[in-house]
């Protein structure tokens, strides 16, 4: 009986031993699992140790923020970040500003993968629509940062990463709504680990808005689709995604008068018959269509070598369609047409511009970690071919007119990238990191333009061939002691080719020349149990910089031109402290100064000698204060935003200028979890508190009514934000 009751014991703990294996082996697996796929971004990932200024989002906090506004509102409340949007709500077309950077010199990656338009080196968030319900995280990094694909960074990078495929079956349903009828519906899915090799998960999202601005409304589809194979060390992903966007235009601003009388007011669209206003056109809009395709393939050899490689096609087909008050026929290269009997030279029409664009390519790297140091080897490789026409679609005083096409041009652009990066641990507390990188760039454009040249009579004729070589060094120093304190010290190299509408809005053969910048950045960071801060100071010399000087191109358009010397120079400040296990405080400030020197600007052709003056768009101080509160489920956030006087050209005129603005804005949640349910999140964001008027953007100019610049008039157009407004949200994760 003894003998029996010991095998049966043996038996016993034999079984749950290989049971508690066959859990831990599980374990191990998703962990592996879940790990595999950060593969494609730590190559262009700043850590801890890196001398380089840089902010994190986690997935956590990514899906508290997410009411179905565009990735900008998202980065509202970090270091340095100025956020805009035309319809005024934060939903449509939108952008933001780093330390004054504008979004054509900010890159923008997601996996790693350029997203920044080949040609105008923006980032058009409603042709992504509701992509913040598929990111896992988000890391901003100011100044150069590090090597990355796409577009070089000439202020700041923002890299993204889709939400990591679940090792569980599960889903979510999230609906929004609020003022301007803004509205958001979202339903995804995920399998779950299918045979221990397979997963997939899908998100679809509509989300619509009337917009603050009159006649700005957003109707916004989009989907995430990602598969993914996993075996040992190896994982295989396809990820799908885009949208279909409809967005009402509203790019044109109000002027100060408009605002005074009703500050929604959006002129695009008007229909003006003897001087007045009789109506408004009714398919004012702009329509794009987007697919994004990337097929992942990662593997880890051991503990010390890791290899991803990514192959990435982006198709992109829209088109805007705008209603012209009194329009000369010769402007699109017309004959007069003949009307019963009258000659017709000038007319409302109405106007369709077009584009098709493809954009593919590779993007891939190495990574080696040793017990000292890690290197990263990595490169790229693109090929942009877009088509840009448009035509007249109908003419108001010659009805029989036929659709006709004006103008249609070619785009052609190679981009091709390496870098390598070491980070190397010389003693305790002590890393050197180093970073080269080589960059290469072809650009063809060919065709007709949409402007009018007056000095050969016709439409612009557009041939251009201009290569690029760029090399990019950047090294830097961070030291840690005494476990909480950290100090670090880097010097960079940026550089960056003109966009189309550098190359467009020219003189004939005035092309622009690259521009080059030196980042100088150095900070101290304590990490402690109750109090976080951070300083960080930099220095951003611009060479070559291109700015509007308030010239005009031979075809009539605003012309940009490389200045010799211009600066940004700042101290970034940011606080956390825990004040209690319930609550915390915390904010950030940036105070700056942005720097033409010796800028000459030009009024009606007029040369005036400026001397130094301040960038465009660029504020002395911004800042964030804010106070967190959870309890048992409950959490709050109440958040200020501050942003400084802002000129609106760089000719630092206060008749052109942008007042100083503080946006307070009031976040409530509460999660409940259940037996049935994961979790259940009710949230109710209160945008713009205290009902602040103000306006985040807008553009204007001069003109001559003398000879001299105290003979100047200025004019100038605004784009007014969402007064006190209210998004609440239910999120139901199962």
């Amino acid at each position: 009986m003894k003998r029996i009751f010991l095998l049966t014991a043996v038996a016993v703990c034999a079984t749950f031993g290989a049971k508690a294996q066959n859990e831990k082996a599980k374990a191990d697996s998703i962990s592996f699992y879940q790990n595999i796929q950060q593969v494609e971004v730590t190559a262009i990932r700043a850590n801890s140790t890196t001398p380089i200024a840089h902010s994190n989002i986690s997935r956590s906090e990514i899906e508290e923020r997410n009411y179905g506004e565009d990735i900008p509102s998202l980065l509202a409340n970090l270091p340095s970040v100025v956020i805009s949007s035309e319809s005024g709500t934060g939903i449509g077309s939108t952008s933001f500003r780093v330390r004054g950077t504008d979004p054509t010199r900010i890159n923008v990656t997601l996996n790693g993968v350029p997203m920044n338009d080949a040609e105008t080196h923006s980032v058009y968030w409603y042709d992504t629509p509701d992509l913040v319900s598929s990111l896992g995280s988000v890391q901003l990094q100011r100044g150069v940062g590090t090597s990355t694909a796409g577009t070089g960074a000439f202020g700041a990078s923002l890299n993204m990463t889709s939400a990591p495929l679940s090792s569980k079956f599960g889903g979510r349903v999230s609906l929004s709504y609020g003022s301007f009828n803004t509205a958001k519906q979202e339903v995804a899915l995920s399998s779950g680990l299918l045979g221990g090799h397979w997963s997939i998960d899908g998100r679809f999202s509509h989300i619509s808005s009337n917009g603050y601005v009159e006649r700005a409304a957003s109707n916004l589809s989009s989907y995430m689709l990602q598969v993914g194979y996993y075996k040992g060390s190896t994982m295989v992903k396809l990820l799908s995604f885009g949208g279909v966007a409809k967005v009402g235009l509203s790019y044109t601003g109000v002027t100060a008068e408009q605002m005074a009388e009703n500050r929604r007011y959006n002129p695009e669209g008007e229909i003006i018959v003897g001087g007045e206003v009789v109506g408004y056109y009714h398919d004012h809009t702009d329509n794009y269509t987007q697919t994004n395709n990337q097929l992942v393939v990662s593997h880890i050899f051991n503990d010390k070598w890791r290899i991803n490689a990514t192959a990435h096609y982006t198709y992109g087909n829209g088109y805007y369609r705008n209603y012209k008050n009194d329009q000369k026929l010769a402007k699109y290269g017309l004959a007069p047409v003949e009307v019963e009997g009258v000659t017709v030279a000038r007319t409302n029409l109405i106007r369709k511009k077009m584009m098709s664009n493809n954009f593919g390519g590779v993007v891939a790297s190495a990574a080696y970690t040793a017990e000292r140091i890690s290197v990263t080897m990595g490169a790229s490789a693109s090929l942009y071919d877009g088509i840009h026409y448009g035509e007249i679609s109908g003419l108001v005083e010659a009805p029989e007119f036929p659709v006709t096409e004006y103008y249609r041009n070619y785009t052609t652009k190679w981009d091709a990238s390496c870098f390598v990066k070491a980070d190397w641990l010389i003693t305790k507390g002590l890393n050197l990191y180093a970073d080269l990188q080589y960059r290469h760039i072809t650009h063809l454009i060919s065709g007709e333009n949409d402007n009018y040249d007056d000095t050969i009579g016709a439409m612009q004729r557009l041939d251009i061939d201009r290569r690029y070589n760029f090399f990019n060094p950047k090294l830097g120093l961070h030291y840690t002691f005494f476990k909480e304190h950290s100090t670090y010290a880097s010097a960079a190299v940026g550089q960056k080719e003109p966009t189309r509408n550098n190359f467009t809005d020219i003189r004939e053969g005035e092309y622009p020349t690259a521009e080059k910048m030196l980042d100088i950045e150095a900070g101290y960071n304590y990490d402690g149990k109750i109090v976080s801060a951070g300083v960080n100071l930099y220095y951003m010399l611009y060479r070559d910089q291109l700015v509007q000087t308030g010239e005009l191109s031979d075809t009539g358009e605003l012309l940009s031109r490389n200045v010799k010397n211009s600066y940004r120079r700042g101290i970034e400040l940011s606080l956390a402290v825990k004040a209690m296990k319930w609550l915390s405080l915390g904010g950030n400030a940036t105070l700056s100064q942005n720097h033409i020197l010796d800028y000459v600007d030009y009024i009606d052709g007029v040369a005036f000698e400026r001397g130094r003056t301040t960038i465009a768009y660029s504020p002395s101080v911004t800042a964030v204060a804010f106070a967190d509160v959870s309890v048992k489920g409950f959490t709050a956030r109440l958040s200020a935003r501050y942003v400084g006087k802002q000129y609106l050209t760089n000719g630092e005129y206060e008749d052109l200028s942008l007042p100083h603005y503080c946006v307070c804005d009031l976040d409530l949640g509460y999660t409940l979890r259940t037996s049935k349910v994961e979790r259940v999140r009710f949230g109710v964001k209160i945008g713009n508190l205290l009902n602040a008027k103000y306006c985040a953007s807008g553009y204007g100019g001069l003109w001559l009514e003398g000879s001299t610049l105290a003979d100047r008039k200025s004019w100038a157009c605004y784009f007014p934000q969402a007064t006190i407004s209210a998004l609440g949200n239910v999120t139901v994760n199962f």
